[in-house]
């Protein structure tokens, strides 16, 4: 916290481009080699962190009409797909296959195989994306810019003196909203509110993340439980994918080809739900709303007293020392 104290903005912003710049650029080939899906989800990651990050910081930057969000949104949505079919395999082969008799898993196999056919598709869109001129394009700039970042005056304050002026919003949106109300729905019926929700609590995550070095001990803490929040969510919507994947490409109804799988995919439904309303419940919004906010407010007082305290003992220092030398230049 003491070197938060001292962090500008544009100091923060520019490492944290850095960093996702870097990644992207060190996971590109893995993601063409396609030897193992990691590098996949750690590039889409990678993806997302960076927009959140050019959107957060946006005020403080000067990256010129090239190096809008569009190439990094287009390429977000290619690896997406295959990413989600990543998932969905990964969850059939690994979780559900051994709790299945034989005769299900027998009955599977097409499907199996049509999900294999659709995931290396989505992996050639994907490379083909990858390797459009238009993303490489876009990355090169972006590593030009960071070499000579253009940076507007807001990135000289230090960071504990502009954090509330882009935390207050983005926050109150989040928990105010209906979203945190899913526990009494029907997930059926508001699957875009659950995927809306999961998306405003993963860039809340990532925000956050981003100012780490002035966050305390409670602020951090809500990282983790975003994090958490955002995990239950994606696993009731991978769910929900995979009952959709599976009554498209079945002969019959899913119920009753594969009643065993369907009883799996039910239970964990439920288990999801049981959980998400037992996190909602915790989460009144204008109540955890509050305390974070009381939190992020009191990590900015204590990053703001730091600061002046070493001003004030660096001018003390200089102010020794000036009388130390001028004391010497009278003997």
């Amino acid at each position: 916290m003491t070197r938060a104290a001292n962090l500008a903005n544009g100091e923060l912003v520019v490492g944290l481009i850095e960093r996702q710049v870097r990644a992207l650029v060190d996971w590109h080939a893995p993601v063409l080699a396609d030897k193992d899906p990691e590098p996949l989800h750690q590039m889409r990651v990678s993806l997302r962190k960076l927009r959140v990050t050019l959107v957060q910081f946006g005020p403080l930057l000067r990256l010129g009409e090239p190096l809008t969000c569009r190439p990094l949104i287009k390429t977000g949505r290619r690896l997406g797909l295959a990413r989600d079919l990543d998932v969905l395999q990964e969850r059939l082969h690994q979780r559900l296959l051994p709790q299945l008799p034989d005769a299900e898993v027998e009955l599977l196999q097409p499907v199996l195989r049509q999900l294999k056919r659709e995931r290396q598709q989505a992996h050639l869109q994907a490379c083909e994306q990858l390797r459009r001129a238009s993303y490489l394009s876009w990355l090169a700039q972006m590593q030009r810019w960071l070499r000579h970042p253009h940076l507007t005056p807001l990135a000289d304050e230090p960071l504990a003196e502009w954090l509330p002026q882009w935390q207050l919003g983005w926050l109150a949106t989040l928990f105010v909203q209906p979203g945190w109300r899913l526990e009494q729905l029907r997930k059926e019926r508001h699957r875009e509110q659950l995927h809306d929700l999961r998306k405003q609590i993963k860039n809340a995550r990532y925000q956050l993340d981003n100012c780490k070095p002035l966050l305390g001990r409670q602020s951090r803490r809500a990282i983790s439980g975003f994090k958490q929040m955002q995990e239950m969510l994606g696993e009731l919507n991978d769910l929900q994918v995979l009952q959709q994947a599976l009554d498209d490409q079945l002969p019959g109804a899913l119920a009753n080809d594969l009643p065993q799988l369907h009883g799996l995919l039910l239970q964990g439904e439920a288990d999801c739900w049981q959980q998400w309303r037992l996190v909602a419940q915790r989460q009144n919004g204008a109540q955890a709303y509050q305390q974070l906010l009381g939190s992020l407010q009191r990590d900015r007082l204590r990053a703001r007293l730091q600061r002046r305290s070493m001003i004030l003992y660096s001018s003390l220092q200089r102010a020794v020392f000036c009388d130390w030398r001028t004391m010497l230049q009278h003997r």
